[in-house]
């Protein structure tokens, strides 16, 4: 599946050649992760950018290594070629510093026999001549043009773009304008190896996301649109959200700012859970950053065909779904309201139930309740319960629901220092009678009434 209309521009090398430094000034934003370690960027990963008025999809991969036999590496080269059969313009690029390498000329030598147009560009040409002198070098390779590139500084980056602009598809004149992307996105989130690629595989139908046993394989965030029952979704697919203390070097980390971006990004979280283990302090950690952000959330069991067996085994004659239940309310009662949706992502079983329930809870985070009735459910309850510290009684005005994603609700009271927490609650409790808003949060916030506020 294409992430979209515009062209696919596939950026392919041998690890270490500068792609995802190329990839970042192209979009002119730092997405892949980019770092002097080979291999780092290790799945697909897509953005947009524009050259002359024309938008394209750059696709940024993992570098291949012809010869290797490790394999995660493997799966890395298989995914490159992926990439390459989606394109539209394949990018090549070369590193001037190196030299062309065994790699280089295997590379070269398959993207011969491909169909697809090819831009050549010989890159960290950064230091002017020293660098110059092994362009030269990039043309034994057989390609009549080659473009000598900084990505670090942009240098010779206008004449690449113009030859990739060049080999675009023409563009249709009678396209209808873009509407506003009102797409529901869905951060899939959790601790490493949980299953969280696996799941968003499952989901898609096809092997989107390197899954491999090695905790923390998945780096970066990768977007993935997706049409669920005539509806289009994009899936955020993040990075293991490891413990601030135990997150090692400069990748570990830049991969935890990721993820929180991604759950800032998204309109729902699913935070997968991995039954075998239970919950950890670690789920709870990653639920937090959810929850601290306001986002709708559905805690995805996953690896359930294995869980149920062992609560089965623990607890003989119980209702293993149920007690599970119990255990994540108890552990994570700070969001009771998130939904819970059981999975095995291996053989697929409640993959689908557990979309449908994200999508519930992204409606729901989206749901405003009209001013008056709102107003007369508080009034409701707080008729039926009034709060009194010291003799003094907390009285509500007015309330009204300014913005949704996530709900909230404003109160003008007479004293917002008589609101008690535990009184907030039950408010809370009162409105989720009527109004679930199950799988969102639901924030209140406590202001003191004008005079204009009493009045009503």
């Amino acid at each position: 599946m294409s992430v979209s209309d515009r062209p696919l521009v596939a950026i392919v090398g041998r690890p270490n050649v500068g792609k995802s430094t190329l990839f970042n000034r192209l979009v002119g934003k730092r997405i892949a992760i980019v770092e002097d370690t080979p291999g780092i960027t290790r799945d697909r990963l897509y953005a947009d950018g524009e050259w002359l008025g024309r938008e394209y999809t750059l696709i940024d991969t993992g570098g291949i290594q012809m010869f290797e036999t490790d394999p995660l590496k493997a799966q890395i080269r298989g995914q490159a070629e992926i990439a390459m059969e989606e394109a539209d313009v394949v990018v090549f690029v070369i590193d001037t510093t190196t030299g062309v390498t065994a790699d280089d000329i295997e590379l070269a030598n398959a993207l011969r026999r491909s169909p697809k147009p090819l831009v050549v560009i010989a890159n960290k040409v950064d230091n002017g001549d020293q660098e110059y002198r092994n362009v030269p070098e990039v043309y034994s390779l057989g390609f009549s043009e080659v473009f000598p590139v900084s990505a670090l500084s942009g240098r010779g980056l206008g004449d690449a773009l113009d030859a990739i602009v060049g080999h675009f598809p023409a563009e249709d004149k009678d396209k209808a304008e873009e509407i506003e992307d009102e797409r529901i996105k869905i951060a899939i989130i959790g601790r490493p190896n949980v299953g969280k690629s696996s799941l968003l595989n499952a989901i898609l139908g096809e092997q989107r996301v390197i899954v491999s046993p090695v905790a923390g394989t998945t780096r970066d965030s990768i977007d993935t649109t997706f049409n669920f029952n005539g509806r289009e979704l994009v899936f955020i697919d993040t990075a293991g959200i490891r413990r601030a203390g135990k997150v090692q070097g400069s990748v570990e980390y830049y991969t935890v700012l990721r993820a929180l971006r991604a759950i800032d990004r998204a309109d729902v979280v699913m935070l997968v859970i991995d039954s075998n283990d239970g919950l950890t302090d670690g789920d709870k950690r990653v639920g937090g950053f959810a929850h601290e952000r306001g986002r709708a959330a559905v805690i995805v069991v996953n690896k359930w065909d294995l869980g149920r067996q062992d609560v089965l085994e623990e607890m003989p004659g119980q209702n293993p779904m149920k007690i599970f239940s119990e255990e994540m309310r108890d552990g994570m009662n700070f969001m009771a309201y998130a939904a819970l949706a059981f999975t095995s992502a291996t053989t697929g079983k409640g993959v689908t139930a557990a979309v449908e329930t994200a999508l519930d809870a992204a409606e729901n985070h989206a749901m405003r309740i009209p001013t008056g009735e709102l107003n007369r459910l508080l009034r409701d309850a707080s008729d039926a319960h009034p709060y009194l510290d010291h003799g003094k009684q907390l009285k509500i005005y007015y309330a009204t629901m300014p913005t949704v994603k996530p709900p909230k609700i404003v109160l003008f009271v007479n004293d917002p220092e008589l609101m008690h927490f535990s009184y907030k609650r039950y408010l809370e409790n009162q409105i989720r009678k009527t109004y679930a808003f199950e799988g969102t949060p639901l924030q209140i916030e406590v202001r003191k009434a004008a005079d204009k506020e009493r009045d009503h």
